[in-house]
């Protein structure tokens, strides 16, 4: 698996030419157990160009029981020759019902919490299991709250932001800046026509969590500004 390194709880901005380099030796080894050797790249779009050009030299001479999965969320920002020499496979969303019914096997949930979960999730199957966990369902009941409250509470915000250092607090931040942004989007669509403010206010902050990580912003002043930038879209009384 090549993705994004974390080194002191922060996520390089990109996958360096190095641990593209380790792909070759990885395939020149025989697989263990099963027929074939897997490289999965999550995702492409964060290889630097170096990067790509080791990529692109592991695709012109493919290794013999070998796969590379290449995920990516812009396939038009991939060099024009790795593009040339994958086999595009596309992921559509699930259905509801289908989400509903993994997350009810999976976690044992109930058939009420599990139809909330899969409404959240947006047809992602990975995301719906995600949001069954404890830890991502009060990050999305404290974003909804934030998003319908007049006012925030400071001291309760700052609490927040206090749990954000080291590699685990990466985490509590990038879900909730997840269910954040996926709340906002909500009321965007709950406004209609009305909702062009809540529109821009997504829209900037979904480029937040990747420009965070990129040039190592705090995280907590991070959710400070998106949160001003919150309330003051929220009409006033």
């Amino acid at each position: 698996m090549l993705e994004r390194p974390v080194e002191g709880g922060k996520t390089k901005k990109s996958i360096s030419v190095d641990q593209a380099r380790e792909l070759p030796e990885f395939f020149s080894k025989s697989p263990s157990q099963a027929k074939y050797r897997v490289a999965i790249i999550d995702a492409a779009d964060d290889l630097n160009l170096n990067a790509a050009n080791a990529l692109l030299k592991v695709l012109e001479e493919p290794p013999e029981r070998g796969v590379l999965f290449l995920v990516t969320h812009a396939p038009g920002r991939l060099l024009a020759t790795i593009r040339s020499r994958c086999r595009r496979l596309a992921f559509p969303v699930w259905p509801q019902h289908a989400l509903e019914e993994l997350v009810r096997n999976r976690t044992g949930v109930t058939s009420a919490e599990a139809a909330r979960i899969a409404g959240m999730a947006a047809g992602s199957p990975g995301q719906a299991l995600a949001l069954a966990s404890g830890a991502t369902l009060e990050a999305d009941q404290l974003a909804q709250a934030w998003v319908a409250a007049p006012e925030l509470d400071r001291t309760e915000v700052m609490a927040v932001a206090d749990k954000f250092r080291g590699a685990e607090g990466q985490e509590r931040f990038e879900i909730l800046m997840d269910r954040l942004i996926a709340a906002v989007k909500l009321r965007a669509l709950d406004e209609g026509r009305s909702g062009a403010r809540w529109a821009e206010l997504w829209e900037r902050l979904s480029e937040l969590p990747d420009r965070t990580a990129a040039i190592n912003l705090d995280r907590a002043d991070v959710l400070a500004g998106a949160l001003a930038d919150l309330q003051r879209t929220k009409p006033r009384a």
